[in-house]
């Protein structure tokens, strides 16, 4: 008499589902990390060869020692953003040109950019041309 069993089990392993399942998961992590941006705040930078297109509505300079001048008229740090707003009020598409010495620290450009993103009004950040 025969008793052995005619199906016998496979003792192995297979990896292709778990390789597929890792491909999916990667694919995921890709698209999703595509997706996600960092907190910044946006701007427009111009390339230094071409001027903006953008019209001018006010001119914001901050020099070396930290003097604050809206289209050519010193203002205060506390007043800034009132001063702006008085300039901006009447405009359709408010914008700014932020001309910045290279000796203000980034804080200082940081500030103004806030205001900006507060208030929603266009800003760009001035260069010399080549």
């Amino acid at each position: 008499m025969n008793l052995r069993s005619r199906n016998k089990v496979n003792a192995t392993f297979s990896m292709s589902s778990m390789t597929d399942l890792v491909f999916l998961l990667l694919i995921f992590f890709i698209i999703l990390s595509t997706m996600v941006t960092p907190y910044s705040l946006p701007v427009d930078l111009p390339v230094s060869k071409n001027r903006a297109d953008a019209k001018q509505n006010v001119a914001l300079r901050i020099d070396a020692d930290l003097n604050y001048s809206v289209n050519n008229k010193i203002v205060s740090p506390l007043d800034l953003e009132a001063r702006l707003a008085e300039h901006l009020m009447s405009v359709d598409k408010p914008s700014i040109v932020l001309h910045v010495d290279q000796q203000v620290p980034t804080g200082e450009t940081v500030k103004v950019l806030d205001i900006a993103k507060r208030n929603s009004w266009k800003i760009v950040l001035a260069t010399k041309p080549k």
